[in-house]
């Protein structure tokens, strides 16, 4: 699991003291049965068709957030277009259908089930006879015993960023035939479904030489509809062509470039085709649906030299264009505003693809010191948030279910979903108001004069930074000359963009709420510090931030919104402790019990007296969670492990660092004759089925999502 934008981390180690106490709260019950597995709150979104109506050839120019520094997944600088890579040229026994659940992947598999459970679980792969490598050696336990030494953790010369699973596994042997490969595991494991996929050649696993620096920039040998034909670090492409000894049904297209675009840079991208495919903010899907709407509308330039500097001007702000060529010139604004109209008719060629991605944004609150170790105080701010308002604000713009996630270990349509925030309770202003009485924070209570640039309360870096985008790098809610004279503040200004995760229309305020006297306690008041990215976009996640403090400044809670550069912001904020209150996302997986383990396992200290937080980084944490995550793992009953992720996720919800706000949008810009590729939701990509529309073929309406 990682934040969007950040690949899979190496555990880290923080020098926060941490003092997490058991919570005293009834373990309650999350059970289920198939009937109570909700569906997904979105339909994928990729303009599907059958082969026969795709072209044969073409090529597919796709956005990806940067190049890879690594194309092997195991690595910890990883990220998502490692992951993009590794689908389309790498063998995966099992793959994700639109559900989020894992299923059989027939190019590798003709079967993969457990046929002993004592004395030790036994798991028999039966590999599908044609699959072979691409220098035409066959896929068989060799490269399963490779991958398994590899990242069983037991030899340090490999720098692996994860080992889950494979450190339960006790021995590899071929079974009956070279297509049979019997895997025997030391201690049970239930998530067994998530190895070996992807699956790397012996080549690449088999010593830490290769391991490590091998397959950083190339993949020699691969076993997919695609082979990787270069890597050029210039252009910012990996290139991706047809693999000629691909047993399956042939890849549509020719070749795929994965294009490295700055998400500020997309809709130009499009505009000037070298993408044909990407991720899109909000912003930039209401660009695109703009250009459709006003094909053949008047513009302010049809009236040439007779139009005003004015009307030019009020013409350029109204379509987001940027302000310094709003104040620029007559000259050089009726040029940037030609430059605008031309991508606008570019763009006509394009339509937006819109679902929910299988991962969620949350409140994370740092239980490592200040007001926020107190599991009262988390548990009031848990109960002051609106989450369905926060919900409404950022999806119902979009067209896209405003639904809040009920779970931190799963996603609606996933077998282990299941709402349950009952264990902290719903919104409720009174129910927090008295949470922060009992926890001595009073209305009015005498707050002690801070010295100069001391804080009331919360973790505070040294080395505070100054916003790259907005006013300044940190502002007050509630203060009044941090806003105009309508009370909106530094999270509506009208930059274009979205942030990762959030969206709200340009110019909407905070919300109106009688404020309530500060809160003091032992002569400090009740302030924390909120902590967002500043990068291209983030201002609608600013906005989301702001929403949030208002509702916490009702109950007299003041926040510091501080902005960051997007650099430093896991780096030295979330992972290092610098923070209060914090904005991030987390993908949800088909195997919680071993990927979101370490996300809320309890930090332990270590022997230099540091401490581990793994990727828990609020630092709240609980034996009882991680017992129920260890049971869940060893588990084999799928029926109980389901219940017991579900009893997991209450304590969880219980111990209140974590806050489940909504399910992230998946906005896709897609050429409309570009078919079976778009918002994918849940489901792994089929790439040889992606292509361009044949001729004369037309693509059925998106199933209604609700």
């Amino acid at each position: 699991m990682s934040h969007h934008g950040v690949g899979l981390r190496a555990l880290l180690r923080s020098a926060a003291i941490l003092t997490a106490g058991t919570l005293a709260v009834p373990l309650l019950g999350g059970c289920g049965s198939d009937e109570d597995v909700a569906k997904p709150l979105a339909a994928q979104d990729i303009a599907l068709v059958a082969r026969s109506q795709v072209a044969d050839g073409g090529t597919l120019k796709w956005a990806v957030d940067g190049m890879p520094e690594t194309l092997n997944t195991f690595q910890a600088d990883a990220d998502t277009g490692t992951t993009r890579v590794a689908q389309a040229v790498l063998p995966s026994m099992f793959r994700m259908d639109a559900t989020g659940r894992p299923v059989v992947n027939p190019a590798y598999l003709e079967s993969a089930k457990v046929i002993e459970t004592e004395p030790r679980q036994v798991v028999l792969y039966k590999l599908n006879q044609q699959a072979v490598w691409s220098d035409g050696r066959e896929i068989g336990a060799a490269d399963f015993v490779a991958q398994w030494r590899a990242l069983a953790g037991k030899d340090s010369a490999y720098w692996t960023a994860r080992n889950a699973g494979y450190d339960r596994i006790e021995k590899i042997e071929r079974g009956a035939s070279d297509l049979q490969v019997r895997v025997t595991f030391s201690r049970p494991y239930a998530d067994w479904k998530s190895l070996f996929s992807p699956l790397y050649p012996k080549d690449v696993m088999g010593t830490p030489d290769a391991f490590n620096d091998g397959a950083r920039r190339k993949l020699a040998v691969s076993a997919g509809p695609f082979k990787v034909d270069k890597v050029d670090t210039i252009a910012q492409d990996v290139v991706l062509t047809r693999n000629p000894r691909w047993w399956g049904r042939p890849a549509k297209l020719n070749q795929i470039v994965l294009h490295a675009v700055p998400r500020d840079k997309r809709v130009g991208a499009l505009a000037d085709g070298s993408a044909d495919l990407a991720d899109l903010d909000p912003a930039d899907a209401e660009r695109i649906g703009l250009a459709a709407r006003e094909k053949g509308t008047a513009t302010p330039l049809q009236g040439g030299g007779k139009t005003s500097l004015a009307t030019l001007r009020s013409w350029a702000r109204a379509h987001g264009l940027d302000s310094g060529d709003v104040k620029a010139g007559r000259k050089k604004l009726a040029q940037a505003i030609t430059e605008y109209l031309d991508q606008q008719t570019a763009l006509q060629a394009f339509g937006v693809r819109k679902s929910l991605e299988p991962a969620y944004t949350q409140l994370a609150l740092n239980g490592a010191s200040g007001p926020l170790t107190d599991e009262r105080v988390r548990r009031a701010i848990a109960r002051a948030l609106d989450r369905k308002e926060i919900a409404r604000l950022v999806l119902t713009p979009l067209g896209l279910p405003a639904v809040p996630v009920g779970s931190h270990l799963a996603l609606s349509g996933q077998l282990a979903y299941a709402d349950d925030s009952g264990a902290l309770g719903a919104q409720d202003t009174k129910a927090a108001q008295a949470l922060l009485a009992d926890a001595g924070w009073v209305p009015g209570g005498p707050v002690k004069e801070q010295k100069k640039g001391q804080k009331a309360a919360g973790p505070e870096s040294d080395r505070e930074e100054k916003s790259d985008g907005g006013r300044d790098g940190e502002y007050v809610v509630g203060e009044d000359d941090k806003g105009d004279a309508g009370g909106r503040h530094l999270a509506e200004e009208g930059r274009h963009g979205g942030a990762a995760g959030a969206y709200a229309p340009k110019g909407t305020a905070a919300p109106a709420g009688a404020k309530a006297g500060p809160l003091a306690k032992d002569g400090k008041a009740l302030a924390l510090r909120f902590v967002l990215p500043s990068g291209p976009g983030s201002d609608t996640l600013n906005t989301v931030a702001t929403r949030i403090s208002a509702m916490l400044d009702r109950l007299g809670i003041t926040t510091t919104i501080t902005k960051v550069s997007d650099e430093s912001y896991f780096r030295d904020h979330i992972a290092a402790g610098d923070f209060d209150l914090a904005l991030y996302s987390w993908p949800s997986s088909a195997f919680p019990a071993t990927d979101a383990r370490p996300i809320y396992a309890k930090p332990l200290p270590g022997a230099d007296g540091s401490v581990n937080v793994e990727q828990n980084y609020t630092r709240v944490g609980t034996d009882q969670v991680d017992q129920l995550f260890e049971q869940a793992a060893t588990t084999l009953d799928e029926d109980e492990a389901t219940s017991l992720i579900r009893k997991a996720d209450t304590r969880i919800w219980a111990a209140a660092g974590s806050i489940p706000l909504y399910q992230r949008p998946q906005l896709v810009g897609a050429r409309k004759d570009l078919v079976n590729a778009g918002a994918f939701g849940f489901q792994t990509p089929v790439f040889e089925d992606i292509g361009f529309l044949k001729k004369g073929a037309k693509v059925s309406p998106s199933p209604s999502r609700g």
